[in-house]
């Protein structure tokens, strides 16, 4: 069973795109925040009880929950609960790409993270723009990942973020592994006025620099799709994965 996830809440199109593919190859379960929980991280809840309710799948058979919580909260509550016999964890499709230093804020990465703790192979995954052929393109790579994985052609020790550039498939020049780009976002503080009291407002600000060729950054800024082992980078785990063979044959059947 794969438990699917996010963080841009239960009936976010991206999640629903994933789970249209990934039932082809397998017994699906979605766990989802019940709002838009984008940038909240790895962030878990503790000092709150958490509040489940079933919904309505916008895919049939799918059994469905929003959660009252953030995405880390909803995949604890999967694996520990709703779904105890998943295998597999997947995240996103984000609206937004996740790359460089955003990986640290990002819910949709938070959300795979805890699946790699349990010692679960994880995916998150995401798209520069939501539409329908991107969503497709994304959701397609990931269940063509999920079946190598239950093939044994990847490890199941690991924990993978995708990025699509913004562009359309026959556009897209390739797959490439990467490195995780570093120092690439800072928050910056924005001043205002509500009328009744000054506020400051934090801003998301991607930082102007030059982008080595084997990371993330310049793979979706150069037209391919960047796939970056996070468990190596952040955990500095063995990255064991396959070459560039690999990348092409599963370029090759993206585009079938």
């Amino acid at each position: 069973m794969i438990l699917v996830s996010n963080d841009d809440g239960i009936f976010a199109p991206g999640l629903w795109a994933l789970v249209t593919e990934l039932v082809n190859i397998g017994a699906v379960t979605a766990v989802a925040p019940d709002r838009e929980q984008s940038a909240t991280g790895t962030s878990v809840t503790l000092r709150n009880p958490l509040r489940v309710r079933k919904v309505t799948p916008v895919v049939e058979n799918v059994a469905t929950f929003g959660v009252e919580g953030t995405p880390g909260d909803s995949v604890i509550l999967g694996l520990e609960k709703l779904a105890p016999s998943a295998n597999m964890v997947v995240s996103g499709i984000n609206s937004g790409q996740n790359l460089g230093d955003d990986v640290l804020i990002s819910g949709t990465v938070g959300a795979a993270l805890q699946g790699y703790l349990r010692n679960l192979p994880s995916i998150a995954v995401s798209v520069g723009t939501i539409g329908s052929a991107d969503l497709k393109a994304a959701a397609r790579l990931v269940a063509l990942l999920a079946e190598r994985i239950n093939r044994r052609e990847l490890p199941m020790d690991i924990f993978l973020n995708v990025n699509l550039p913004d562009e359309p498939l026959d556009k897209i020049k390739g797959i490439r592994f990467t490195n995780l780009a570093h120092k690439t976002h800072i928050d910056s503080v924005n001043e205002g006025n509500d009328g009744r009291r000054d506020y400051y407002w934090l801003v998301r600000r991607k930082l102007e620099i030059v982008s080595l060729d084997d990371t993330d950054i310049w793979a979706v800024e150069h037209g391919y799709i960047s796939i970056t082992a996070l468990h190596t980078a952040l955990f500095h785990r063995p990255e064991m994965l396959p070459g560039e063979f690999f990348c092409g044959d599963l370029f090759r059947e993206l585009n079938a």
